[in-house]
């Protein structure tokens, strides 16, 4: 069952690409996060993506490490880690790292990617991704609340390999599964789900009744959490922030579509809606205006039965400056009409 429970906020964040030093991205950002630490949201979700400008930190740990030992309060976590990328002996020692690191502040998101381009690049046949995927879960699931593996897959082979490492949360760091509300009702895994409020309504009722008839033992303990996930532009008025998110949301598409583009291939559930701004505003990807316009947005959500309002509040061009701004106003006269 999914408990009712008081709206939590949270940022999402893919760090694209800008014209200035990696370094300084970085330390940007990470004042960024110590802001939102502050200001009370309860997670930051990291995405990963690799040989695209939609990602300059594709090192998802690393960074998720560094912001770990400066916030304080605020959950970190991949949304998601690729898992075809990833090892899985080397993913569970990254999360037990993680996880220690923060405090038992991790929230592990996992899924296989829906960029065919990266995954061919990277080397892998992007055929495979899915039963990549589900093996490289499988062992994960396992190696995290164990001290010995063994495994007997396609892809990887394990006979009591030791397992040294074990996460503080236990049995493991909550996982999230985005984008698949059935198979993360199905397996009592957290979730995001994209689209208007009834969109999202019709998703978590779908999520409750698969869950009801589930007849596997959740992996998560607790009650899942189900987000929605929003690009956030706050301004001091709607004309304001519509003229700097139009502008910015050609920048988001162009860097969300670059390998799309470049090997011809269609982009799915494309969050940039075509790079129709208006339209992306009307489904509500976009949420661009005054405190008040956005304030609807968030009341119109809370009513859907969802209960995690996750902001992207960085995206396009829009620069540290804009975004903090953005943010600070969220914080300080959208957030507290919701506790």
């Amino acid at each position: 069952m999914i408990s009712s429970m008081a709206l939590r906020f949270g940022v999402f964040d893919h760090v694209e690409r800008r014209e200035i030093p990696l370094g300084q991205l970085c330390r940007e950002r990470l004042e960024y996060l110590r802001f939102a630490d502050a200001a009370g949201f309860w997670g930051y979700h990291k995405a990963e993506h690799h040989l695209t400008p939609l990602d300059a930190i594709a090192s998802t740990s690393a960074f998720l490490a560094a912001a770990a030992v400066q916030t304080e309060r605020i959950r970190l976590g991949p949304l998601v880690y690729l898992l075809p990328f990833h090892h899985p002996v080397r993913l569970i020692e990254d999360i037990c790292l993680l996880d220690h690191l923060s405090s038992g502040r991790l929230e592990v998101g996992v899924g296989r990617g829906i960029s065919p381009a990266e995954h061919s690049l990277w080397g892998h046949d992007p055929e495979t991704a899915r039963a990549r995927s589900e093996e490289t879960l499988a062992i994960l699931l396992a190696g995290l609340s164990s001290d010995k593996l063994d495994y007997q897959g396609t892809f990887y082979q394990f006979d009591g390999l030791p397992i040294e490492a074990s996460p503080l949360q236990k049995p493991r760091p909550p996982i999230w599964y985005p984008g698949n509300v059935e198979f993360a009702a199905q397996r009592g895994l957290h979730t995001v789900v994209f689209g208007p409020p009834e969109a999202i309504r019709q998703a978590v009722a779908q999520y409750r009744e698969v869950a009801a008839c589930a007849s596997a033992e959740p992996i998560n303990v607790g009650s899942p959490i189900i987000g929605g996930v929003r690009h956030v532009l706050v301004a001091e008025s709607d004309v304001a922030a519509i003229e700097r998110g139009r502008r910015s949301w050609e920048r988001y598409t162009a860097n969300l579509t670059k390998l799309f583009r470049q090997f011809d291939l269609p982009v799915p559930m494309d969050p940039t809606v075509g790079g129709d701004f208006d339209r992306a505003r009307e489904v509500r990807a976009a949420v661009v205006g005054s405190p008040e316009t956005v304030r609807e947005d968030v009341a119109a959500f809370a009513e859907t039965g969802a209960h995690y309002y996750i902001g992207a509040f960085c995206w396009g061009d829009l620069d540290h400056r804009e975004a903090m701004r953005s943010m600070g106003l969220f914080a300080e006269e959208v957030m507290p009409a919701f506790r």
